[in-house]
């Protein structure tokens, strides 16, 4: 478990986020952290590294019949004849 101060947290913390674990802990402590107050530490927050879900593999052809492609339907494109430079 790494601890660090607000104030550090702060200035890294997508750096923090990138570099965690799964399963690692880095809590965030707000106070002063000189030896005399330690005891006036207080836990603000805690980062814990999740594991990411297995991604399933992609199966070859699992989108057959999802797109229908119409080679000779040219009748959408006369609604775009004004933006289409045919010479």
């Amino acid at each position: 478990m790494i601890r660090i101060p607000l104030t550090e947290a702060q200035l890294r913390l997508p750096e923090l986020i990138a570099s965690l674990q799964p399963g690692e802990e880095v809590q965030i402590f707000s106070g002063d952290v000189s030896r005399q107050a330690a005891t006036r530490l207080r836990t603000v927050a805690r980062l814990i590294g999740e594991l990411q879900p297995p991604r399933k593999p992609r199966q070859p052809g699992s989108a057959i019949g999802t797109l229908t492609i119409l080679s000779e339907d040219e009748t959408h494109l006369e609604d775009f004849h004004d933006y289409m430079h045919i010479k």
